[in-house]
């Protein structure tokens, strides 16, 4: 039977199997106000309810998208608010596309510099490698 259903929650090691965030992580994010103190059993256990495993899959998944803590700050904000619109959400939505399109343009440029480099390399057992010049070239 479900703890929580049963009305003893969940303690930090259910949630954190649960949700699949490491138990660290769930008290890094209670620190940082993320996620809300959760109640304490008579042994000072922590004991999370339903809504706080939600709320604790919601981040998950929006750290899995890449959405930085602010950006997940700022959704759970306006969540918890209830006063969002949906085009609210878009628009974050599209401006972290943005953003991601960005990266992977960077990326782009940084694998074709590192084949070059890793194309040029002789593999060899002498101390010159041209990878190592690139590195040290002044530009």
């Amino acid at each position: 039977m479900d703890n929580a259903k049963a009305g003893k929650g969940y303690l930090i090691g259910v949630l954190s199997r649960e949700t699949g965030v490491n138990i660290e992580t769930i008290r890094y994010y209670e620190r940082i106000g993320i996620m809300p103190k959760p109640d304490r059993t008579p042994g000072g256990y922590r004991q999370f309810s339903q809504d706080q495993l939600k709320r604790l899959t919601f981040v998950r998944k929006c750290r899995e998208l890449g959405f930085s803590l602010r950006e997940v700050r700022t959704l759970l904000e306006l969540v918890d608010s209830h006063k969002f619109s949906c085009g609210e959400i878009h628009e974050m939505t599209v401006q972290h596309l943005r953003a991601i399109d960005e990266k992977m343009a960077r990326l782009g440029k940084l694998k074709t510099v590192l084949t070059s480099m890793s194309n040029e390399c002789s593999r060899g057992d002498v101390p010159a490698c041209p990878i190592v010049d690139a590195l040290f070239e002044v530009v």
